[in-house]
């Protein structure tokens, strides 16, 4: 083979692999599509054909056959030999009555509010801003307070994927026997509470806005009562005083003198030989796939903020007063990067 054959080869295999990776979209597509349809809930009770499940959930038979046929090739359903469907094991979690779905997290990682702002990241390499606000007309933020209904999506979304994630993150927080534990900006309190639950000495804060506060879960587990309370503010302005205190996807969503801002109030609320845990995704070294690399692009195309390595989270920390002391890694996409007072 000579020079201009081998050329001609890589040129093949690199398009080949280039054309696949354009039509990665493809497949939320599909994944959006059949989960706001509900067709996971309708094979709880056992496999069922793409007509049987058209005709219960008020779809299309041969278009949801195709799109349930795109999906077993990525594990989440299978066909028989007899065209029914059944939902895997890997599927299984995008059931909405089941302890653990995700249905929640998918709605919301493929919502119109990450979606659009991905399809438009050329905005963000030429104009070195977000593209969320070029297309909805506000700040993400701001676009959540206006509008309820995408607030939900995200809150709901939210919730769901901290279930599946809270328990081993808290197990790997090396929490204190006894102490008080402030989850800041903690959502609807899934971390608190399975913190509470591993360390029966501890009490808790959930510190959150009203609006959030509003969906806690904390009052479901008999076995955290009278341990915990909530508290409304901005976490920019200050924060509850506390012994642990967490800030669990928080700092990602922000640009670096914000998440500084936020370090300092942590600092002046932090108690004598207290922690402050980060707990985010750190982006490591090199070019092996890490989930960071992604959630990183997500922060860029909708927030201001972005995924961190460990050196720029010790950057941020020692501007507030605070010192990185360790990386516990989780079994998750995110770490706890934990931070005490600087000497």
């Amino acid at each position: 083979m000579d020079a201009d054959e081998r050329q001609a080869a890589l040129a093949r295999q690199s398009g080949a692999r280039l054309i696949e990776e354009a039509l990665g979209y493809v497949v939320p597509a599909a994944l959006r599509a059949v989960t706001l349809c509900g067709i996971a809930d309708h094979l709880g009770e056992g496999p069922r054909t793409a007509e049987e499940l058209a005709l219960a959930s008020g779809t299309d038979a041969g278009n949801l056959h195709r799109m349930l046929r795109l999906l077993a090739t990525r594990g989440l359903f299978s066909e028989d030999e007899e065209g029914r469907f059944r939902l895997t094991e890997t599927g299984y979690a995008l059931r909405s009555d089941v302890p653990g779905s995700v249905r929640g997290a998918v709605l919301m990682n493929t919502d119109p509010a990450f979606w659009l702002p991905l399809g438009q990241l050329e905005r963000c390499l030429r104009d070195g801003t977000s593209a969320f606000e070029g297309i909805f007309g506000r700040p993400f933020f701001e676009h959540f307070a206006q509008d309820p209904q995408t607030a939900a999506v995200f809150h709901d979304g939210m919730a769901a994927k901290s279930a599946v994630e809270d328990q081993p993150i808290a197990e790997a927080s090396d929490l204190p026997d006894r102490g008080t534990v402030v989850d800041i900006g903690g959502g609807h309190g899934g971390y608190l509470a399975e913190a509470l639950r591993l360390a029966p000495g501890l009490t808790g804060v959930l510190y959150d806005e009203a609006h959030v506060l509003d969906g806690h879960v904390l009052a479901d587990d008999a076995r955290i009562a009278g341990r915990w309370r909530t508290a409304e503010g901005d976490f920019f302005a200050e924060v509850p005083a506390g012994d642990v205190l967490v800030l669990k996807r928080i700092l990602h969503d922000w640009r670096d003198d914000q998440c500084v801002t936020v370090l300092r109030a942590c600092r002046r609320a932090l108690s004598d030989g207290g922690r402050v845990l980060v707990i985010d995704a750190v982006i490591e070294p090199g070019d092996k796939p890490h989930p960071a690399k992604v959630l990183d692009l997500l922060m860029m195309a909708s927030l201001e903020g972005r995924e961190r390595t460990e050196e720029e989270f010790r950057a941020l920390f020692a501007q507030a007063g605070l010192r990185l002391r360790r990386v516990l890694p989780t079994g998750t996409a995110l770490s706890v990067v934990e931070a005490v007072a600087a000497r």
